[in-house]
């Protein structure tokens, strides 16, 4: 069911419209009243940002609503498109701005959470949460009160329900793992569903992830622990920022833009490091559907149980006007329906718990150690991360996953349930204390880099044997296995030290899969003549990334092209190394050596020669702010050393060719990066890619990017008294 109506005002298309789509009302443009004004004007009084040199925004209030008034004002700021395009995307309403192709990347996202939703649940909140979401959407409007320059796509009133539909920071929710196609073949036009397949014209997209070393006293040279919080995402996905109340709050770290909460930081006692987990918590069930006259079942145990079904009304834009489309949402208490597998509907159990999403993502913001943290935790409402701590106390730990379903261990979870069988129901969660984790292990480090966790403190990690296979199936990979190699071989940690192991150059996955490549040409070379010295630059080739490199240039230009040609060979869902080692042990000589000529031919054609500088074709730049950047060989760039996670690189720095371009240029990676020393005072060093501003003509759009084409590191200013010290604005919001 579709029907339009134009953009400008329709009075009687929109009195159809309003009973369908109640948010597209919300967002429209309305007038803010005097009284709100004033009351802004208020409370922007108890609230100081101070700009430091680098232009990281410190916000101070006098409550915590007045910090994240602040805070929101700021972040819009720096760069209010991305803001907006979270929450866009949150409520399901991103077809609306980009068109009919996103219809059922908006429906993926309603089967879950609505605005009815989301204001219900901020109408029962608490009344301390409650003010910090009013707080919430006072800052973002207060911002574009006085910015009216500032042209929305969409959102032109923030509302204060609207943090319990993004409660959760992290790169790729949940939600996000769910098929748009096979949605599509369900609710759509019927067409079948093909499976997500990669093409293998284009590059393999960059794993994402993000390491976190824990160092205990022991293994420091101060005596404190130590703390590296390196996320890997897409960048300018996270800003750096410090907010402060005179209720306790003293944070600094990154925030997923819109958020008010710090998502990857420290306090003043301790710090938290979020990496993606694999921990298994979401399934799928096969539920059999029996028709009965005009009513839908689905069979569970004995029982034949109703589908629920709900209207979904989701708009679209289509060309100068916006057009609607309905669709009926069908549900079983597992959750929704999201598929179609022979006569089988597929439905979804994940967790949907805005609430003590959005509760636990802010108190752990204001732990004052180990045991608060661990208190925050017992919330099991972070459903997509692991968490590596450290705190003033000298402890060091480590979380695998928080939100952990109870399953009957007989089943094989990793595979779609059969719904009517009553004994594949979750059976409520598992405590903190059950799930894979680990407290001041022997050896004085921990380490994950979206890795197994039975490695994450060498031979003192966690026993596998003692835990079901869903709690981590996670498995290994190249960065797992150069930290453990890193970490044990220094036992005096500075943040300098620290800093040096995060950026360490060793790439693990070549250590088998270069030697196999010189002895395939050192056996069936004598048809490859013209690779006779590149061979001889790989065969002296240390593994190390460096700018100056020739043999990281060959190697990963090489790995990259193998890969993609024998990669519908491979196994589907084989791990990174199982990768490597088929790529390894299952290409012939001459699958290895025509890959390698490829790329010698591609140097030449590009570069007019062969022995290209791995930095000359590894480059940082930014050039518009744009949240789709653009690339260009004939602007500016800086040379960057460090290289894909995939091969083992700590310092991941994503990297591929773009649209006119025969360099490569880095759009995933380290993004915020930060090493903490917790004593009776913090010490703290960070580094953000380009910087915390959106506009070109910024001081702080590429200010940090010689920092990070470098590997090197900026003071944090933590205390006020050093904020001050280091400061080039001091304002009100408003002013």
């Amino acid at each position: 069911m579709s029907y339009s109506i134009p953009f400008h005002f329709n009075f009687q298309a929109m009195k159809l419209a309003i009973f369908l789509l109640l948010a597209v009302v919300t967002a429209t443009a309305q007038p803010f009243s005097t009284k709100e004004i004033t009351n802004w004007q208020a409370q922007a009084k108890q609230v100081t940002i101070i700009r430091d040199t680098w232009g990281i925004p410190h916000i101070y209030g006098k409550t915590d609503a007045d910090a994240v008034f602040g805070f929101l004002y700021a972040q819009c700021e720096d760069d209010f498109p991305r803001v907006e395009l979270n929450y866009i995307t949150s409520m399901g309403r991103l077809a609306e701005v980009e068109g009919e192709e996103k219809l059922y990347h908006d429906l993926r996202q309603r089967l879950f959470y609505d605005t009815l939703m989301a204001e219900n649940i901020y109408q029962q909140s608490p009344a301390w949460l409650k003010r910090l979401c009013n707080a919430f959407a006072d800052g973002a409007n207060y911002y574009l009160y006085t910015h009216p320059e500032v042209k929305p796509k969409l959102i032109k009133r923030f509302q204060p329900w609207m943090p319990f539909l993004f409660s959760e920071g992290s790169i790729g929710g949940d939600i996000e793992s769910i098929s748009v196609n096979r949605l599509k073949e369900f609710y759509g036009m019927g067409d079948k569903y093909i499976p997500e397949e990669v093409d293998h014209n284009e590059p393999e997209p960059e794993p994402r992830g993000s390491n976190g070393f824990a160092i205990a006293p022991k293994l420091s040279a101060s005596g404190n622990a130590l703390l590296l919080i390196n996320p890997h995402t897409s960048f300018y996905f996270r800003p750096e920022v410090h907010m402060n109340s005179e209720e306790g709050l003293n944070a600094y770290g990154a925030v997923t833009w819109g958020q008010f909460f710090i998502y990857q930081g420290f306090n003043e006692y301790c710090g938290w490091m979020h990496t993606s987990s694999q921990a298994d918590v979401i399934d799928e069930y096969l539920e059999t559907i029996i028709q009965k006259q005009d009513s839908v079942f689905y069979k569970h145990g004995n029982d034949l149980k109703t589908i629920r079904s709900k209207k979904i009304v989701l708009a679209y834009k289509n060309g100068n006007t916006r057009s609607y489309k309905e669709f009926t949402g069908r549900f079983t208490h597992h959750g929704p329906i999201i598929g179609k597998q022979n006569e089988k509907w597929i439905s979804i159990a994940l967790m949907v718990e805005p609430l003590k999403a959005l509760t636990q993502s802010y108190q752990r913001t204001k732990a004052k150690g180990y045991a608060d943290y661990n208190k925050v935790m017992e919330l099991k409402a972070n459903s997509s991360n692991n968490t590596v701590f450290a705190d003033r106390d000298g402890n060091i730990a480590y979380w695998h996953g928080n939100f952990i379903p109870k399953r009957n261990p007989t089943f094989d979870w990793s595979k779609p349930l059969d719904g009517s069988n009553t004994q594949t129901d979750w059976q409520g969660l598992h405590n903190v204390n059950e799930i894979v984790q680990s407290l001041n292990p022997t050896n004085g480090w921990i380490q994950n880099c979206n890795s197994t966790p039975f490695t994450l403190a060498g031979k003192y990690s966690p026993d596998k044997n003692k835990y079901p296979t869903y709690m981590a199936p996670d498995a290994q990979n190249a960065r797992g296995i150069n930290a453990e190699r890193v970490l044990n071989r220094e036992n005096k940690y500075t943040l300098d030290k620290l800093i040096a192991a995060a950026n360490d150059p060793y790439l693990a996955g070549f250590k088998d899969l270069l030697p196999a490549l010189v002895k395939a040409f050192d056996t069936n070379g004598n048809n490859y003549t013209e690779l006779k010295e590149p061979i001889e630059v790989l065969r002296a080739w240390n593994l190390n990334y460096g700018k100056e490199s020739v043999g990281a240039a060959l190697a990963m230009y090489w790995g990259v092209e193998l890969r993609q040609r024998i990669f519908s060979r491979i196994p589907a869902g084989s791990s990174q190394l199982d990768i490597i080692n088929y790529m390894t042990e299952q290409t012939t000589a001459e699958e290895k050596l025509t890959a390698l000529a490829a790329i010698i031919a591609e140097f030449k054609r590009d570069f007019g020669k062969w022995n290209v500088a791995w930095g000359e074709v590894n480059r940082f730049q930014r050039l518009t702010g744009n949240i789709n950047e653009t690339f260009d060989d004939t602007k500016p760039s800086l040379p960057v050393a460090s290289a894909s996670s995939f091969w083992g690189s700590l310092a991941a720095f994503g990297s591929r060719k773009f649209l006119g371009t025969n360099k490569m240029y880095g759009y995933v990676g380290n993004s915020f990066v930060a090493v903490v020393e917790f004593g009776k005072t913090i010490k703290a060093k960070s580094v953000l890619a380009g910087g915390n501003n959106n506009n070109p003509q910024s001081p702080y759009f590429t200010n940090q990017a010689q920092l990070y084409s470098n590997g090197q590191f900026k003071d944090v200013w933590f205390y006020k008294k050093d904020v001050e010290a280091n400061a080039l604005r001091k304002y009100q919001p408003g002013k």
